[in-house]
């Protein structure tokens, strides 16, 4: 497993802006979808490419075009939703699952209710989006769902972490291949296991509380 966290200038402006308990939920959507797609460019390093043979205005040439079958997107319900659009700005050509995983508040698992992936994911790229990786436990749960069903690499897109649940991915994927990209590691879980200073609940400040 490795983790990479994205030192650019404009990610700290947004994700600042983000943490700002006064951000209001619009310009908090804009700028997720902004910093996302930020994150995605670091994060499609790896993304498999072959040559393509084109034709330009002038003359003959090769060019460089994503192997098929083309990546899959996976945000995870409901607050990986915000993340789409940043996401499939870069890769527009990919293709989008949905996840529905939720913390269970007394046990902290993670509860898998709804899910419309492909059956078979052999040898497929898959970008999990998570804005908050704070105890670890759904996103481990959402890596290993990959797997059995084939994945051959799964990298996640997290807006934060915590130092706790990278511990939790490491422990239990530290040989799987696996990338975690991130916009910042933060200090610590609190006794709620909310991520301290964090930007609260994502799934809240992108659609409201219901």
């Amino acid at each position: 497993m490795r983790v990479l966290v994205v030192d650019h200038p404009l990610v700290a402006h947004k994700l600042t802006v983000l943490r700002d308990k006064d951000t209001p939920s619009p310009i908090f959507r804009q700028l997720t979808e902004e910093l996302v797609t930020l994150l995605a460019y670091e994060a499609t390093r790896t993304v498999r490419v072959e040559p393509v043979p084109i034709e330009t205005p002038v003359t003959s040439a090769v060019g460089t075009g994503l192997v098929k079958p083309t990546p899959l997107v996976v945000p995870i319900l409901r607050a990986g939703l915000g993340m789409l659009e940043g996401m499939t700005r870069l890769v527009p050509t990919a293709e989008v699952g949905f996840l529905g995983m939720a913390r269970n508040e007394e046990t902290l698992e993670a509860i898998t209710y709804a899910e419309r992936l492909p059956d078979d994911l052999t040898g497929r790229q898959v970008f999990v989006l998570d804005p908050m990786l704070a105890t670890g436990g759904t996103l481990r749960e959402a890596i290993k769902f990959m797997f059995k069903r084939g994945a051959a690499e799964v990298i996640c897109i997290c807006l934060l972490a915590a130092p706790e649940g990278l511990s939790v991915l490491q422990e239990e994927l530290q040989d799987a291949n696996v990338t975690v990209v991130l916009a910042s590691i933060d200090e610590r879980l609190d006794e709620n296991a909310y991520i301290v200073p964090g930007l609260g609940d994502a799934g809240d400040r992108l659609y409201g509380i219901v």
